[in-house]
């Protein structure tokens, strides 16, 4: 495995519009994994209103009925997809998505050189 790649969870772990998987990127900072439309996903846990991680209880991203993730501190509402916030403080601005790959059965994530330190 390469520099900065992360294997985070084999595939079928992840429920759609359920539970995702919270994963360290840097040394302070969280990742996330979700699926959604049968579509992978990896986003920087970290809301663009303040900063603050969009789970309080542990690996919950998505509102109760599925269909968006929520950020738990200030109720802000993001696409699953496209990470787009829809609703809330910080309408227009995106979660930072997370580069994935499926090797196998397996999602890796590319870390970006910034996350991970000096190489």
């Amino acid at each position: 495995m390469a520099h900065g790649e992360r294997v985070i969870c084999k595939s079928e772990t992840l429920a759609e519009g359920g539970l995702g998987v919270r994963f360290p990127v840097g040394e302070h900072t969280n990742g996330f994994v979700i699926r959604f439309l049968g579509a992978v996903r990896g986003y920087v846990n970290r809301c663009p209103h303040v900063g603050t991680p969009l789970d309080l209880w542990p690996n919950e991203f998505f509102t109760d009925d599925g269909c968006a993730l929520i950020c738990s501190t200030h109720g802000a509402v993001f696409e699953p997809i496209s990470g787009r916030c829809t609703a809330g403080p910080c309408v227009g601005d995106r979660l930072t998505p997370l580069p994935l790959d499926l090797e196998g059965e397996t999602l890796v994530v590319r870390l970006p050189a910034a996350t991970t330190g000096p190489q």
